[in-house]
């Protein structure tokens, strides 16, 4: 059974801004998507995928499923327009109405709708790589995601009784594992780590996993360590007088 639930979302400031500044991105890349579609006459939704997805990715920053929900939106546009103007909805072929509407591109508006479903649910964690924001609100927005993520872990972990641990991860993508060696140069890509003194390489994403479970690790046995016995105080002994 398909459950439909209507929700309001109720996002901090700063939360706001991450999500406003991705829909803008998103209805900049429709536009353009659109625009190429009316000049080549290709508005399905394989031919679109085709032609302009590798295009918006690069162009606009969006990840996949984002790009691929771009183009969906502009299929869908063009054909709710054809199905008006089939109707009679848009007036007679010869009518100003009509041909205002079928001689330009669709367009949208910054803060038109953007259909998305669970698997773009990514773009919480990845926002920050996807959209291009003003130098005030960099620093806003590199910090709620995982400080977001983090409270949420923090609430499933209490609600099922399992011990919940963070650590920092500072330099955890840079710090080798094997002889721990950091610097940047250990990342010559943003995807690929490399030590420059054991010369361990591998994915610079499994690289700072690893480090993060090294240090939970090591958290975890000193805040569960024993709390040794209290020594037990000596009797006094002697007389004592009145």
């Amino acid at each position: 059974m398909k459950l439909v639930v209507q929700v309001k979302l109720l996002p901090t400031p700063e939360q706001a801004a991450a999500l406003e500044a991705t829909l803008r991105v998103c209805n900049r890349a429709a536009t353009h998507v659109a625009s190429v579609a009316f000049d080549t006459g290709v508005k399905d939704r394989n031919g679109l995928q085709k032609l302009l997805y590798t295009d918006i990715k690069a162009t606009f920053g969006l990840s996949a499923q984002p790009a691929v929900r771009v183009v969906k939106k502009v299929v869908d546009a063009y054909a709710a327009l054809a199905a008006q103007a089939r109707a009679g909805l848009l007036g007679k072929a010869t009518s100003k109405r009509y041909r205002r509407a079928m001689s330009s591109p669709v367009s949208f508006r910054p803060e038109a709708a953007q259909p998305f479903d669970d698997r773009c649910l990514s773009w919480q964690q990845d926002v920050r790589d996807r959209v291009r924001l003003r130098r005030d609100q960099r620093g806003t927005l590199s910090s709620w995601p995982f400080h977001q993520l983090g409270r949420h872990l923090a609430y499933k972990a209490r609600q099922t009784g399992v011990a919940f641990l963070e650590v920092d991860a500072a330099h955890t993508s840079q710090r080798c594992p094997r002889c721990g060696h950091t610097e940047k140069a250990n990342r010559p890509a943003r995807e690929h780590f490399r030590c420059r003194r054991c010369g361990l390489a591998g994915p610079a994403d499994v690289v700072a996993g690893v480090n993060v479970r090294d240090r939970a690790r090591s958290a975890w046995v000193f805040v569960t360590m024993p709390v040794p016995a209290t020594a037990a105080q000596p009797e006094a002994k002697g007389r004592c007088d009145p």
